[in-house]
């Protein structure tokens, strides 16, 4: 799966963080998603009560790299919590375990091979997210701010390779409710991020999303 236009922005991160610009609240986030792996429920909708549809190699695809990227989040938010003792990180990664744990439900209903199987944090079977992960984790130690722009960057890939997914692969009633939910979340991560970072006298600037859509998505 082809996610490299993304994933080259990302890995020259170094770059793409000094160009953001310092000007001049804490705030953790509240997800929209809940998911039981027991009764295979989504935001109340039991994901097996949708119908079985045919799910083309694309959203298969789709499926496994959302998963692995959902985890990535999940792995780089618990590594910045522990360094930086913030409650922002560990309310997001409790909410990316949901968000992981949501495709988990979509993999088993399709039979499809998960990724992560073994979960092991910080290890990836798909290599540019094990790439990505390795540059987005050399920043913990820099500064609460880095950081905090880490997280904001990784939501802003997190909305920009799920809603690719809905707009271009996803037929399927459920992928789609699934995805719906994971953007959503994503929007508030990426507010929960932005008003850290202003706490902190950072006025944030997108990276990634245009203007006109993250202006949406702040505002």
């Amino acid at each position: 799966m082809n996610k490299i236009i993304t994933l080259n922005k990302i890995l020259i991160l170094p770059i793409l963080l000094s160009s953001l610009l310092i000007s001049n609240c804490s705030s953790s986030s509240n997800t929209e998603i809940n998911a039981d792996n027991e009764n295979q429920s989504v935001s109340g909708i039991n994901i097996n009560d949708l119908a079985y549809e045919e799910l083309s190699p694309e959203e298969a695809d789709g499926l496994k790299f959302i998963r692995e990227e959902e985890k990535l989040a999940r792995d780089v938010y618990n590594a910045l919590y522990a360094k930086w003792g913030i409650g922002v990180f560990n309310n997001i990664a409790q909410s990316e375990q949901r968000h992981t744990d949501a495709i988990k439900l979509l993999i088993d209903k399709y039979e499809l091979d998960d990724p992560v199987e073994n979960d092991i944090p910080g290890e990836f079977v798909n290599e540019d997210l094990q790439n990505l992960y390795n540059t987005l984790i050399s920043k913990r130690d820099l500064s609460l701010v880095d950081a905090l722009l880490v997280g904001a960057l990784i939501e802003e890939v997190d909305i920009i390779d799920i809603q690719k997914e809905i707009d271009d692969h996803v037929d399927n009633e459920d992928i789609a409710i699934v995805y719906d939910n994971l953007i959503s979340g994503s929007y508030n991560h990426l507010r929960a991020f932005v008003k850290n970072l202003s706490r902190q006298g950072i006025l944030y600037e997108p990276v990634l999303l245009s203007e006109e859509v993250y202006n949406g998505i702040i505002n």
